[in-house]
């Protein structure tokens, strides 16, 4: 089957739609013009009801098939950017400094974009479309503001879908992890409230510098002797901060980073320890430290029979041969998961030409992948809502 005829006859709108989106990203919550411009082309392309506002910034739209049906499948898509200063030189890079399309989300809301004007057009299904477009994915709860917007109660679906881009210098492949296939995330900020003092004079602070990098090298040994060998967990401190001057021996010093899981269970044991060795730092050295811990992302549960429902829907536009079912998990996070929680349903990952990591300045999309990704959206609709 290949590329579905209006998405490759809509190729270069979809390109340009992709440029202009990448060249004016908006971090989540503030995607505006973003949202403004996929209402505007739901509009455009004849579909049903568009609705906006959902989760401050999100937009859904319905599309109704031209055969009765009662099922109802919905695709989502991410928005927002990341505040990274893009490096590419491409000539559409982004003109808002600081901030970058630098995970792909542009190509994701493009791809639905036109899975949604094929679908629009051709109507060849049985019940109902619901195409929705995400804001805030990178860890500001998007998905979560829109479910607590009555997202699946507004627009009840019986399945979900979500794709990522996936830099893996393969284009046209696509792949599945099927159960656990992303890992769930909480973020953690701890404060090590100490005693400053002159820094000719040590001997008169309780130094939360010295206590605070002491506490790092800890966090570090609950994976290695708390953890069962066979289950997988990342304990990561990506933030140190402390002190202003280079006489002084400052009175606080804050850490932050992040856990990654795929277990519940193993996440509660990593911040119970946590927990612990903060307050035996806090009585070993005399000093206060306070922890804060909070979920930002679920662990990711594709279905297996809706993953191998996906994947038959994209073997029909790049064929068998490039399909593969047996991806590895990731520890990255997706906060699809959160939908994935309350409707069945799968995510896959669809290859590119382009090879630098995700979250990097310098990360490039190919842009032949768009009507790739739209395909398979719109295949799976059809597929799935059959007569």
């Amino acid at each position: 089957m290949g590329i579905l005829p209006i998405i490759d006859q809509s190729t270069a709108e979809l390109t340009e739609i992709f440029k202009d989106l990448h060249a004016h990203p908006e971090i989540g919550f503030q995607e505006k013009r973003t949202s403004a411009i996929v209402a505007d082309k739901l509009r455009e392309y004849g579909v049903d009801e568009v609705h906006v506002g959902i989760g401050q910034t999100g937009v859904v739209g319905i599309i109704k098939g031209n055969r009765e049906g009662n099922r109802t499948v919905g695709v989502r898509a991410d928005m927002d950017a990341l505040p990274i200063y893009e490096e590419t030189n491409l000539a559409y890079a982004s003109t808002n400094p600081g901030v970058m399309h630098a995970c792909g989300h542009d190509s994701h809301t493009t791809m639905l974009l036109g899975a949604a004007k094929h679908l629009a057009s051709t109507r060849d299904f049985a019940g109902t479309a619901v195409m929705i477009f995400q804001p805030a994915e990178e860890g500001l709860g998007g998905a979560r503001d829109m479910l607590k917007d009555g997202l699946f109660d507004r627009f009840p679906c019986d399945e979900i879908y979500g794709m990522h881009n996936s830099p893996n210098g393969e284009p046209g492949t696509v792949g599945i992890c099927k159960g656990a296939a992303m890992a769930g995330a909480s973020f953690f900020d701890i404060t090590v409230q100490g005693k400053g003092s002159h820094a000719a004079m040590p001997h008169q602070s309780k130094d939360p510098l010295v206590i605070a990098s002491a506490l790092v090298g800890s966090l570090q040994t609950i994976l290695s002797r708390n953890l069962p060998p066979l289950d997988t967990c990342v304990l990561s401190v990506t933030q140190l901060h402390a002190g202003a001057a280079y006489n002084v021996v400052p009175d606080t010093a804050t850490l932050a980073g992040t856990i990654r899981y795929f277990k519940d269970e193993v996440c509660q044991m990593a911040e119970t320890r946590m927990r612990e060795l903060c307050a035996g730092f806090a009585t070993a050295y005399g000093v206060q430290i306070n922890i804060d811990i909070r979920n930002v992302f679920d662990v990711l549960m594709n279905d297996a029979d809706l993953s191998d429902a996906y994947m038959e829907a994209a073997a029909d536009v790049v064929g068998k041969e490039n399909i593969s079912g047996k991806d590895q998990p990731a520890t990255g996070s997706e906060d699809f998961a959160d939908m994935l929680k309350v409707i069945p349903g799968a995510y896959c990952r669809i290859g590119h030409s382009g090879t630098t990591g995700l979250h990097n300045p310098s990360f490039f999309l190919d842009p032949d992948v768009l009507p790739v990704g739209a395909s398979i959206m719109a295949r799976i609709v059809e597929r799935r809502l059959t007569a």
